[in-house]
């Protein structure tokens, strides 16, 4: 028994059996053994002669009196013959379309979509079939067609996703946007369907869109469905599909720069797609990581329960030395990784188009260390020390000295940075005086206020306070 026939014997776990047992029965039974016989015996010609097994599962098809088990059977293995070893599509859709009548009554209701969803997997390419795109949405179209007619709401949605699916992993935009546009209509017109179920379908719906608006890079969509997603209620979804949302979301934020909120998203993301057992959460935990430095934070994202577990993760490891070299602010080390890890960390576009930033932040912390102890500094030894041109040096200085991170100017002249310690020395002195000056007041004028009141009481509480008439700093 191979996994076809496996698929059949388990897809009937949800009907109902009523067993009828006579006396009578004798012939019926034998023809059954005959028809099963002859299936067995059309597929071990698979391999060796197609196209006789296929005349003979053509027979089983033609003798049968009325739809039944094995036709249908019979059906599949020559779509599949057609299609795969024949490389014969449109013979393929012709029995594929036959054997669609079958689902109305033939089979249990299972067994149907299972077969239906393993022969659109097969076209689709996704068991290694060949891929022929106007072929497949015949496929689909065929498929659409029986599952309308035999009233089949549910298998009708899931294979309509399932082609947008396709359409978003083959960047076919144009159709998936059709798709999509027809999905939201039949979501909004099922108005006896359970909410629950509408809301999750919803949401499906919105995690392929959220990324073709990402791929296709147009953030002001992305963003609008991104927000349309927060609305769902009383949706059930798969932790997969909020992984997807989540991810997109956290691209999103990361155009923004804002890190924090991304960190959020990548976070969420990498637990429902955990969650899900989907590979996608090792690349996700590194975009976590990614905006978690970015945003300057000293927590290591590896220290949470859910993150924890794949510290040591082969592909993570790289990953994990660089955050470790971004909190002791060593940026040779974290230039080393970069370079040392190209395959796990830069071969990402989305990771590499934020490393320059990365490394901005780690050269500006490292350069704020490294001024500290001097009043003048000529610009290519800071050059020197960071491992870059002149030029970019003086560009980093200019910020903090902008930002009030660095007190000082650049000699454009003499090439170097001169630091006036002295007059941050008096900012700090003038700093202190100021808020001395202001509690000094502000005692003062609550002397005034609690003498108004002629209360004595009050006197001896406002004397309990030290603060309140010195400040021991002085």
């Amino acid at each position: 028994m191979d996994d076809d026939d496996a698929d059949y014997m388990q897809g009937s776990d949800d009907e109902d059996y009523g067993f009828d047992y006579s006396d009578g029965d004798d012939a019926d039974e034998s023809g059954s053994a005959d028809v099963e016989n002859l299936y067995y015996k059309a597929k071990s010609k698979k391999e060796e002669n197609p196209e006789i097994a296929l005349k003979e599962f053509k027979a089983i098809v033609d003798q049968e009196t009325e739809q039944g088990d094995w036709g249908f059977k019979a059906l599949k293995q020559s779509t599949k013959l057609l299609y795969l070893t024949l490389r014969r599509p449109n013979d393929a859709l012709q029995t594929y379309t036959q054997l669609l009548t079958y689902t109305k009554s033939a089979v249990t209701r299972n067994y149907s979509e299972k077969t239906i969803n393993g022969i659109l997997d097969y076209v689709g390419g996704g068991k290694g079939g060949p891929v022929e795109v106007d072929v497949l949405e015949k496929f689909y179209q065929a498929t659409k067609k029986a599952l309308v007619d035999a009233k089949n709401e549910r298998l009708s949605a899931k294979t309509n996703l399932k082609l947008a699916k396709l359409w978003l992993d083959r960047k076919e935009y144009n159709r998936l946007s059709r798709l999509i546009r027809d999905l939201h209509i039949a979501t909004g017109s099922g108005d006896g369907e359970d909410q629950s179920q509408r809301g999750t379908q919803l949401l499906e719906i919105y995690a392929l869109e959220i990324q073709m608006y990402n791929e296709t890079r147009n953030f002001k969509k992305l963003k609008e469905i991104y927000n349309a997603t927060n609305n769902v209620r009383s949706a059930i979804p798969h932790p997969r599909i909020m992984g997807v949302i989540k991810e997109c979301g956290g691209k999103m934020w990361m155009g923004e720069r804002q890190w924090n909120r991304a960190s959020e998203d990548f976070f969420e993301s990498f637990r429902n797609y955990d969650e899900a057992g989907s590979p996608q959460r090792i690349q996700v935990l590194k975009y976590l990581v990614l905006a978690n430095m970015l945003t300057g934070s000293e927590v290591n994202p590896f220290d949470s329960q859910e993150t924890k577990p794949y510290k040591s993760d082969p592909q993570i490891k790289a990953m994990t030395d660089l955050v470790d070299a971004y909190q002791r602010r060593e940026v040779h080390s974290a230039e080393k990784i970069l370079r040392d890890n190209r395959s796990t960390i830069m071969e990402d576009s989305f990771i590499r188009s934020y490393i320059g930033e990365l490394l901005r932040s780690l050269r500006t912390q490292y350069l704020i260390d490294l001024i500290k102890p001097y009043t003048r500094l000529e610009l290519s030894f800071l050059a020197k020390q960071l491992n870059v041109d002149t030029q970019e040096v003086e560009e980093l200085l200019i910020g903090l000295i902008l930002e009030g991170k660095v007190e000082g100017r650049i000699d454009q002249v003499g090439m170097r940075l001169e630091l006036d310690r002295k007059q941050s020395l008096e900012k700090k002195r003038y700093t202190a005086l100021k808020q001395w000056t202001e509690t000094i007041e502000s005692v003062h004028n609550a002397v005034i206020g609690k003498t108004s009141t002629g209360g004595r009481g009050d006197m001896g509480s406002l004397r309990s306070d030290p603060m309140a008439m010195r400040d021991d700093r002085w």
